[in-house]
């Protein structure tokens, strides 16, 4: 039973893993590819590293798996967030067809930080 676990884990995890890559071929620019790579390689990874755990079934295994799972989990939003942040100072173009940039009006690009006032100010009307 073990087994088909693993395998349905493996083949599960090595399916969003395709996608994220169909992803990074598929979307048209820099922000819209580093969504489908951060959250389907995070879920893809994370069950191929638990499938892994269940077919050894081994306990020392399995908590590496799930400290796998954790650290991947954990670090690739941050990382895709920092790597998204920075395309955005140097001026990385979006897709032509986004219909809004946010950011845009709260931006100082010369000290490269982000105004909230003017996020605030619109939230309270």
């Amino acid at each position: 039973m073990s087994e088909v676990m693993s395998a349905f884990f493996l083949l599960v995890g090595a399916g969003f893993v395709l996608i994220g890559a169909l992803g990074v071929i598929r979307m048209p620019d820099l922000m819209l590819r580093m969504h489908t790579t951060t959250k389907a390689g995070a879920l893809g990874g994370g069950l191929i590293a638990i499938g892994a755990g269940l077919f050894f079934a081994d306990a020392s295994i399995m908590v590496r798996a799930v400290a796998i799972l954790a650290f991947v989990v954990l670090t690739a939003p941050i990382a895709a967030h920092i790597i998204g942040r920075a395309a955005y100072f140097v001026g990385v173009p979006l897709w032509e067809r986004t219909v809004t940039d946010e950011l845009r009006e709260c931006l100082d690009t010369e000290k490269h930080t982000l105004h909230s006032t003017k996020l605030k100010s619109d939230r309270s009307e």
